[in-house]
């Protein structure tokens, strides 16, 4: 038997916390700065989950505004300084999230976010949202030479986490992280309710949720034969 510990690897923006609202009203704030109409929130929503960069990209776009590259690193680097003052104005973890956690750290379960938020202002985000301190292990961009969907980035959060690489489940919201636990091996669960504008169940991960309520049956169903493939590989 392994001493390491199962774990539940999440990304952040859109599977444990609604961040939407806050990301597009930092962008917004540069693109009133432009002169161009800020986005509702349900223009932008499927903007968000690919970083500021993506989204800044995606927003201005959606405006007719073309962007050279030194203006989009000005542009990405005026953002992350607002929006790591505003981090968590509005922003939320989705219901059932903190029971889900709490349920599963009982259970004897590590946790671990993988996000491609900078490692920072992901760390940042969970200390305002009462959250931080669950976690074993809080890795994003800059934790690591590489980010999801590399398969490594997976590896070396679930090793940071000091948890069972053959008991891993990885719990996120968009293909990027089903693709990035398909590369490492490792079983997926999909919340339905993220940054997305394709439903998540056509990127065929293990199983789909969609509610924290459901996150229980849905890793047991795959605990029972991650269980068995530690055993045996031991």
């Amino acid at each position: 038997m392994t001493a390491r510990f199962p774990v539940l690897v999440f990304d952040l923006d859109g599977t444990l916390a609604d961040t939407a609202y806050d990301l597009i009203g930092t962008l917004n704030v540069l693109l009133m700065r432009e002169g161009l109409t800020p986005l509702a929130l349900e223009t932008g929503r499927p903007f968000v989950g690919a970083g500021a960069r993506a989204l800044i990209e995606r927003g201005f776009a959606h405006q007719g505004a073309a962007l050279d590259p030194e203006r989009t690193e000005a542009l990405v680097r005026d953002f992350l300084v607002y929006y790591e003052a505003h981090i968590a104005d509005e922003s939320m973890l989705f219901p059932g999230a903190l029971a889900a956690l709490d349920r599963f750290k009982a259970a004897g379960f590590r946790l671990a976010v993988c996000t491609n938020k900078p490692e920072g202002l992901a760390r940042l985000l969970l200390e305002k949202l009462s959250a931080a301190d669950r976690f074993a292990a809080i890795c994003g961009r800059g934790s690591f030479p590489m980010h999801k969907p590399d398969p490594r980035t997976l590896w070396l959060t679930v090793e940071a986490a000091d948890g069972d690489p053959r008991r891993a489940v990885m719990v996120g919201d968009s293909r990027t992280d089903i693709d990035t636990a398909r590369a490492a091996g490792t079983p997926s669960v999909a919340v339905d309710f993220g940054y997305t504008d394709t439903p998540v169940a056509a990127f065929s991960p293990d199983r789909v949720i969609s509610h924290f309520d459901e996150l229980w049956d849905a890793v047991a169903s795959l605990e029972e034969a991650l269980f068995q493939r530690a055993i045996e590989a031991s």
